[in-house]
């Protein structure tokens, strides 16, 4: 019983922070939190460095994934010390592997990709959970299962950055087929704001936009519930397939709805990584034998998360993602201070 309510509460939160964020992050307000004075300049202002609602999302969808993760393993009691030691090697690989291979796909030196640092995270998460099994004893297909799951719920909710910067962003309504125009004619985006990607790099801010990033928000969030239900019901590798098949295909599919460049061809990198992984993911399954079912108790799973040094430790690790993601390096402020005389 705690199990669902688990999964209906975390439903409900979700659905609500969703339906604010699809109405308030696509306007100009939404992209910049604040701006630091870095240099004074001869004109007596100052030139500063923005601080973004991308990085402050992106933080807080890291920081969702990784609390994820320990709560589902939680409730199977793995030692918090292994779930720490292999979501470290995990972050260790994925967070710089979002630029890295943003360079070699997009060959922009100033931007960040989700897909890359996912694939990377597919592909090395077996063998730091195979490492686990041999070092420690830890199961390995509820280690990858909930693994999946974060990354969905991660990536999902990562979306919310993109809808604030104004990045990823789907095709024009014009520039569609009739049928969906008219699907999306009372569900699309428009983006306010010239310091938004989608209107310096393709002038389509105050147009209506297939808003591709909500759908992801919604589809990655649903097989991300669907995963925790089949996790906490011992369904490790229903869980783990679930989850990698809808969000990998998925990024498949929603690339042919997005208007923002994603490297040279008709199929681009990130797609194709996307295809590896769901044979890859496959393959995974087929080498691990079955697990044994263990039994749940969300409520342990829940603990793991009121714990001081847990708490230490996300608020850290929340604190050095935003400053990583969230010091704009494409966006420039100019600013001046001055006394206000009749407060004095």
């Amino acid at each position: 019983m705690n199990d669902v309510v688990f999964v209906l509460c975390l439903a409900m939160i979700l659905t609500a922070v969703f339906r604010w964020a699809f109405k308030a992050l696509p306007r100009e307000t939404w992209q910049i939190i604040a701006a630091m004075p870095k240099q004074k300049l001869e004109t007596g202002g100052w030139m500063g460095e923005n601080l973004t609602f991308y990085g402050a999302f992106t933080a807080s969808a890291y920081i969702f994934a990784v609390a994820m993760i320990f709560v589902l393993l939680g409730a199977i009691s793995v030692p918090i010390t292994a779930i720490v030691a292999i979501v470290s090697l995990v972050l260790l690989i994925c967070i710089p592997a979002s630029t890295t291979i943003a360079k070699v796909v997009e060959k922009k030196a100033y931007t960040f990709t989700v897909g890359g640092a996912s694939f990377a995270g597919i592909v090395i998460a077996p063998w730091i959970a195979a490492a686990a099994d041999f070092a420690m004893n830890i199961p390995v297909m509820p280690v990858l299962a909930a693994i999946s799951i974060g990354y969905a719920f991660g990536e999902g909710f990562g979306r919310l950055a993109c809808i604030s910067f104004g990045c990823c962003y789907g095709k024009p309504l014009s520039d569609c087929p009739v049928f969906v125009q008219k699907l999306f004619e009372n569900r699309h985006f428009v983006f306010r704001g010239k310091t938004k990607k989608i209107a310096y790099s393709h002038g389509l801010d105050g147009q209506k936009i297939i808003p591709v990033q909500a759908i992801t928000i919604i589809l990655y969030s649903i097989s991300g519930l669907l995963g925790v239900y089949f996790f906490l019901r011992g369904f490790y590798k229903a869980a783990y397939v679930e989850t990698l098949a809808i969000t990998q295909l998925w990024r498949l599919i929603s690339e042919f709805l997005r208007a923002d460049y994603r490297g040279q061809g008709k199929i681009s990198a990130y797609q194709m990584m996307s295809i590896l992984a769901v044979f890859y993911g496959i393959g995974v399954v087929s080498a691990f034998p079955n697990t044994l079912t263990y039994q749940t108790d969300i409520m342990n799973g829940l603990g793991y998360l009121w714990n001081p040094l847990m708490i230490f430790l996300l608020e850290g690790l929340w604190l050095a993602l935003f400053l990583h993601t969230g010091r704009s390096r494409v966006t420039g402020s100019c600013m001046t201070f001055h006394v206000i005389q009749e407060r004095i």
